[in-house]
């Protein structure tokens, strides 16, 4: 759910169709979770049906669409920031399998859909990952290199964003020192400080790629409710 909450909210900063469809979709899913649960025969189920296959592929393309302009942003962040890794790619799974139609998919998982109470295939369920040549599985990453992984993907959001819009949203980092050494540290800022955002970064002290003085840093201290700079 966090995952497809990531990808939805750069959709719908760049598709203005997006929000009226996911309602649309929202909507007859929940009329046909009902009607599963009641044990609804295929006459009752076939509208929603119909309603789910439309809204759900008119969102999975965008998401698709969305996904394509966002993996060559993403594979430039990575690059710089995972070098050790090779390779990296961004793979979308739609929530159904591919090569066959949402209606078709919805029609072929009835009976299961019955037995377990709620739709099991559409964009409700679409996930996806990113993989590195060198490490193809998520448990082949270390701390730091997952977090990592996660700055590169918010950093590739917000620069298409700006792209899209004309102006970067406000960037936030909470304990930016954790888990990563002074070179990757220097790397992240170095990408943020690039941009024309303006960057927050919260923590229990002052990373000490921000205590060079290289760059203009305005400094807060927060005690008890108070700030002071």
């Amino acid at each position: 759910e966090e995952r497809r909450r990531f990808l939805d909210w750069g959709v719908f900063h760049v598709e203005h169709d997006f929000l009226r469809q996911w309602r649309r979709y929202q909507r007859a899913l929940r009329q046909r979770n009902q009607a599963l649960r009641e044990g609804a025969g295929v006459d009752l189920l076939e509208p929603w049906e119909a309603e789910l296959a439309q809204a759900g592929t008119s969102l999975a393309a965008m998401r698709q669409a969305y996904a394509g302009r966002l993996s060559p942003i993403l594979g430039e962040l990575l690059g710089e920031f995972l070098s050790e890794l090779g390779q990296a790619s961004f793979v979308l799974n739609r929530g159904w399998k591919d090569g066959v139609d949402l209606a078709e998919a919805l029609a072929d998982g009835r009976d299961r859909d019955r037995e377990r109470g709620h739709t099991g295939r559409g964009p409700h369920r679409a996930d996806w990952s990113v993989g590195f040549e060198a490490a193809p599985r998520r448990e082949h990453l270390s701390r730091g290199q997952e977090k990592l992984c996660a700055l590169a993907l918010v950093l590739a959001q917000a620069r298409l964003y700006a792209e899209h819009v004309g102006e970067w949203p406000v960037l936030c980092f909470d304990d930016l020192a954790s888990e990563l050494d002074q070179t990757h540290q220097e790397l992240v800022v170095a990408v943020a400080a690039a941009s024309e955002a303006q960057v927050l970064v919260t923590g229990t002290e002052l990373p000490i790629s921000l205590k060079s003085g290289s760059r203009p840093v305005r400094v807060f201290h927060v005690e008890q409710g108070r700030i002071r700079a």
